[in-house]
């Protein structure tokens, strides 16, 4: 705090001056600060501004920052659902495709041959159902052939514990309630769809003197089994569907704290413009007055010397 001294005749020591100094040195170290501030739009520009403020803002900006990459891995989660449903829905218009072959083979109206031609086509179905399985990849992995599983962090808890969502497509997932309901590998299985026996492959076998699967006698069990792996499907994607929706209700909450955590820090850390203008204009006008009053009390000494002169 300064105080004003004077009253002195003295020529030596010129207090006056050296206080009015003082004023313009803390006037252009004001100045200097509010342009930074005006400039960088920050109230904090270093840890000395505001020590507690610098804390409290580097901290919300950590985890303002966690919460940035977890939406963008919520976004990858959405990305391998999104696909994997597409693909489901795919296979599932195939297996109809396949039933209505079989459903119109058992047919007695129909022949042999067009009970093979109806057999053949159904195989292409089947076809096709590898070929979606085979092409549904994400980030260099197979999705829907019963080896994909993989978590993503969603956030952190207080102690900074991760949390995750899991997309676990594996087989044996029990949240699909039917064992092994996940296989769908139509050329590759005699299980599809997760019932025992159901070989798709054995459409191809189907000829005019053994049509296998398509005959009188198994046409009851086909038809069944393929109803049956339709629902089984339709209960995966349903599981898939249920982690669509977790991950779309988390990526809202996190968008919405990241707008909350940028409100915060900016409270904290941005700077107030219409405060910081008039501090400025303030400062500049005591820089004004103090480089007069500097001026001034240079000349005290020549006031005192006339005292001596002859």
């Amino acid at each position: 705090m300064p105080f004003s001294t004077g009253a002195n005749a003295r020529i030596r020591t010129n207090s006056a001056s050296e206080l009015a100094y003082n004023a313009l040195a803390l006037a252009n170290r004001d100045i200097s600060q509010q342009q930074l501030r005006l400039s960088t739009g920050k109230r904090i520009n270093n840890a000395a501004d505001d020590v507690a403020g610098f804390i409290t803002s580097r901290a919300l900006q950590a985890r303002n920052g966690l919460l940035k990459a977890s939406l963008s891995i919520v976004g990858d989660g959405r990305n391998v659902t999104n696909i994997a449903l597409d693909a489901y829905e795919n296979i599932s218009t195939m297996i109809v495709n396949i039933r209505d072959s079989a459903a119109n083979a058992s047919s007695g109206a129909q022949g042999t041959d067009e009970k093979v031609a109806l057999a053949k086509s159904a195989y292409r179905f089947a076809q096709q159902i590898q070929t979606i399985v085979d092409s549904t990849v994400f980030g260099g992995r197979q999705i829907i052939d019963g080896t994909y599983s993989s978590n993503f962090i969603v956030g952190t808890d207080a102690v900074n514990t991760l949390l995750s969502i899991a997309i676990d497509l594996n087989p044996d997932n029990v949240d699909f309630d039917v064992e092994n309901s996940f296989m769908v590998n139509s050329l590759k299985q005699d299980n599809f769809g997760g019932i025992q026996g159901l070989d798709l492959r054995a459409l191809n076998d189907v000829n005019s003197t053994n049509l296998g699967i398509f005959s009188d006698e198994n046409m009851g069990t086909t038809l069944k089994s393929l109803a049956e792996a339709l629902d089984n499907v339709t209960k995966v994607s349903a599981y898939i569907g249920g982690i669509t929706n977790r991950l779309i209700s988390q990526e809202d909450i996190l968008q919405q704290q990241v707008v909350n955590y940028n409100a915060a820090i900016s409270r904290i850390e941005d700077t107030d413009v219409a405060i910081a203008q008039l501090s400025l204009v303030k400062s500049q006008f005591l820089q004004q007055a103090s480089i007069t009053s500097l001026a001034q009390s240079n000349q005290n000494p020549n006031i005192f010397l006339q005292l001596i002169r002859q």
